[in-house]
């Protein structure tokens, strides 16, 4: 049977000091929560987070840095001393990870996901990403349902340098191509269906969005506002990107990403950034060359990498390009989704170009 359609969260909303409203928006889910926190905002946020949470009662749980297995077993520990029946997530991409795949363990319980930073479209799939504590990518956790709820306040978004908005922009734009690359190969998108007609276009629109307001939206985030084009490209960072990438299809952009992974060199950059290489490095595999001219000269414009220097890796050699190819085109992984065939020795001569 061939099966097409679309997933998405329970629940989306975004505006500015929403953080104020999280406890009475999480209320109906659950009323004895585990709360993970991010540790890099714990210091400037738990005030507000332990206020916003109320009326429920809470376990707060300082998060390590990692989605890794320690990490999610932790929070499994603490959700089950507290008696969790509700999870919240609050924080970057690996926090919100582990509480997903967190909850999911405590019994797939009810999630509740709070972006801090626009860096990425984790926050509103039913996927997580875990890495090794070496901080390579280990393996895709996908789970059997989305967050039931995904509250964005846009307010603590517009305050984090604006370099996580762009990055964030990094991970949108390969969802379009993406997309379009397993809608070609009829290739299955995450949850193992086909994406549906609704699907692509939001693949497109998100697309669309980050390219007519990304600049823009940077400087208003430089100037910590909440601008029109800001709250656009939150939304499609977030939620766009999210719903797109999950169900239209994830190729070899995100390929390119895992294998750029396993380099040291890389480890100090955000997940965007080299999802825009693998955007870039996968055009080349293709010989679309125009396209990748325009996408590297729009890339310039909303402060994303177009070089492997860029990203660390400032000495090209033949045995790290031949590693992250290697894991790029690991077999039934991502880069089977592309409609052609494409070997690790299309992508080192792909990067080589991007040296």
């Amino acid at each position: 049977m061939y099966i097409t359609g679309a997933r998405f969260p329970g629940r989306y909303i975004q505006a500015p000091g929403l953080i104020a409203r999280l406890g009475e928006e999480s209320k109906s889910l659950g009323q004895k929560a585990l709360v993970i926190l991010d540790g890099n905002v714990a210091g400037f946020l738990e005030s507000s987070v332990r206020e916003g949470v109320q009326p429920l009662e809470t376990t707060l749980l300082i998060h390590g840095g990692e989605c890794s297995e320690r990490e999610i077993g932790r929070g499994v520990e603490a959700g089950k001393a507290a008696g969790a029946n509700l999870v919240v997530g609050i924080g970057g991409g690996k926090a919100l990870d582990t509480a997903k795949a967190a909850a999911f363990r405590l019994g797939s319980l009810p999630t509740v996901i709070v972006p801090t930073i626009a860096a990425s479209d984790a926050p509103c799939s039913a996927l997580a990403v875990v890495y090794t504590e070496e901080h390579t990518v280990d393996y895709d956790y996908f789970l059997p349902r989305n967050p039931d709820l995904v509250l964005v306040d846009t307010q603590i978004v517009a305050e984090a340098p604006a370099r996580f908005l762009a990055a964030g922009i990094g991970d949108a734009l390969a969802t379009w191509y993406e997309a379009e690359s397993s809608r070609i190969a009829d290739a299955p998108n995450c949850w193992g269906t086909h994406g549906s007609p609704l699907a692509f276009e939001i693949a497109r629109f998100c697309r669309d969005t980050i390219v007519e307001h990304g600049a823009k939206a940077l400087a208003e985030c430089d100037a910590n506002t909440t601008g029109p084009a800001f709250e656009k490209v939150v939304e499609a960072n977030i939620l766009l990107s999210g719903a797109g990438f999950e169900s239209g299809g994830v190729a070899g952009a995100h390929a390119i990403h895992n294998g750029l992974c396993e380099l040291h060199d890389v480890h100090g950059y955000l997940h965007g950034e080299k999802v825009a290489i693998g955007v870039l490095g996968t055009l080349l595999i293709h010989g679309q060359q125009d396209e990748f001219e325009k996408v590297r000269d729009y890339c310039r414009t909303v402060r994303l990498p177009t070089t492997l220097a860029e990203i660390g890796i400032t000495e090209v050699t033949d045995e790290k390009l031949r590693k992250v190819a290697e894991r790029a085109c690991r077999p039934g992984d991502l880069m089977d989704n592309e409609p052609i065939r494409v070997s690790p020795d299309m992508v080192v001569a792909a990067l080589r170009q991007l040296a």
